[in-house]
C-alpha cells in the first residue's frame, strides 16, 4: 500500500513538472522552467527510492 502511494506521488510530481514546462514555458519565464525541471527531478528521485 505504501509503495503504491509513493509511486502515485512520484508520478504526480513528474506530471506537475511536465505541465509547468508545457503550459508556462515562455522565453521570459526562465524561473518557471527551473521549477518544472526541479519538480520532475524530485519526482524521479521519489520513484527511484525504495
Amino acid at each position: 500500500m505504501l509503495g503504491a502511494l509513493k509511486k502515485t506521488i512520484g508520478v504526480c510530481l513528474i506530471g506537475l513538472g511536465l505541465g509547468i514546462l508545457l503550459v508556462l514555458l515562455l522565453p521570459l519565464s526562465g524561473w518557471l522552467f527551473a521549477i518544472g525541471v526541479t519538480i520532475i527531478i524530485v519526482g524521479l528521485i521519489w520513484l527511484s527510492c525504495k
